[in-house]
């Protein structure tokens, strides 16, 4: 009986539906408040979605940079006073250096939840990118959630955007362009298909360098902290269409110090700072597209990606705002579906006042260069060439280079 051919043709015919049936559909993800408000109108289309990537970078760096920041070239890193111990800026020694880092990994959930009052959009989003060598342990990029006009939480500073981030494999990027999260406040009174405009509060901050404060009265200088009293300001205009997007944005801040060692806070101060930044995309044939940002400002450096300070001694020792200016211009290329580059230039200038010491920054320039590689839908190999110098006030500079080979999984 078990060997009837007629049974056997039976039981194949039972057998191989189930045996090359489609897989079985993915788990789903179990998200208890992401459901709608039942009053909202499509109560059923919140959802929730979780992306991320896993990186690996090899580097080569041809000299060195701080320890702490080795994992990517912040021209502000690059050690230019090493007359030995005790005095030398960190990342002096002997050049050359193999890096290997995971710290670009990240993880984003997003969540859409309709309500009454209108969609609900939330954005947490973390990666491994902390400071200091090997450091791995998660760093908070975003914890947004934006209703209608309003938005509020830690995102990108309105005064940038992050579409201008040229194709690059480098984490930190050009010296010169506009980048920073921050916790903030933020309002869009007018939007529409083309054009936007919003205004935000934002967290201050105030870089403060002591100079020849510190000189004339160590412990004075040393115990001399920014005050940040007043939220920043900002407000930006937004166009786009088919042929890219173009931001004229502005800020105004509240710059000061404070002393920590007097009862009254004295010596302390505060500074009007300020800037304004121009930013454009110009979308070319096929994917190539053409990446520039001016931004010229006093007060502001904490706006920038790399380097300098927002306030510093004049020559009679009295606190000022210190001027700033940064450009950007890059070109993303694509030579085929599979094959692109990304090659450009920025700088991060400052104009010192005469209370900074011979060894404050003063410029920062990148550059780099790329060929990125995409086999397969969310798999990236790439190897890029990346330049940095760093100028201080003394006019003297030092230059570092770099290879960077990276294998970029997303999911």
């Amino acid at each position: 009986m078990k060997n009837n051919p007629i049974v056997l043709l039976l039981l194949a015919a039972a057998w191989l539906p189930a045996a090359f049936a489609a897989d079985p559909p993915p788990a789903p993800v179990i998200a208890p408040q992401t459901a709608g408000d039942a009053k909202a109108p499509k109560d059923d289309a919140a959802r929730l979605e979780v992306s991320g990537k896993v990186q690996l970078d090899l580097i080569y760096d041809f000299k060195s940079v701080d320890p702490a920041w080795n994992t990517t070239l912040r021209p502000s890193k690059i050690p230019i006073n090493c007359p030995g111990p005790g005095a030398a800026d960190p990342g002096c020694g002997k050049d050359g250096e193999t890096i290997f880092s995971v710290r670009q990994t990240a993880i984003s959930f997003k969540g859409f939840v309709p309500t009454q009052a209108g969609q609900l959009k939330t954005d947490l989003s973390l990666d491994l990118f902390n400071v200091g060598g090997a450091n791995t342990g998660f760093r908070l990029l975003h914890a947004w959630a934006e209703i209608g006009a309003f938005g509020v939480g830690q995102y990108e500073t309105l005064f940038m955007n992050l579409d201008l981030f040229p194709n690059t494999l480098d984490y930190w990027g050009p010296a010169g362009m506009i980048f920073v999260r921050n916790p903030q406040v933020r309002y869009t009174p007018y939007r529409t298909d083309s054009a936007r405009f919003a205004v935000s509060l934002e967290a201050p901050y105030a870089g403060v360098d002591t100079g020849k404060v510190s000189v004339a009265d160590a412990n004075l200088g040393a115990n001399i902290v920014g005050w940040t009293k007043y939220p920043d300001i900002v407000g930006k205009y937004s166009m786009f269409s088919d042929w890219g997007f173009f931001d004229f944005g502005g800020v105004v801040r509240s710059v000061g110090y404070k002393t920590t060692i007097t009862p009254d806070g004295n010596p302390s101060g505060r500074k009007t700072g300020w800037g304004l930044t121009a930013d454009g995309v110009l979308n070319l044939f096929g994917k190539d597209r053409f990446i520039t940002q001016v931004t010229y400002g006093e007060g502001i450096a904490s706006y920038f990606n790399d380097g300098g300070v927002d306030l510093a001694p004049d020559g009679s020792l009295h606190a000022q705002t210190v001027k700033s200016i940064g450009m950007m211009l890059y070109y993303d290329h694509s030579w085929s579906s599979k094959w692109a580059s990304s090659i450009g230039y920025s700088q991060h200038h400052q104009d010192n006042p005469d209370g900074q010491l011979f060894n404050a920054f003063r410029t920062g320039q990148y550059a780099s260069t790329n060929l990125l590689y995409t086999p397969a839908k969310n798999v990236m190999w790439g190897a890029e060439f990346v330049w940095g110098k760093k100028e201080q006030k003394d006019g003297q500079s030092a230059n570092d280079s770099r290879v960077q080979f990276t294998g970029q999984f997303k999911f």
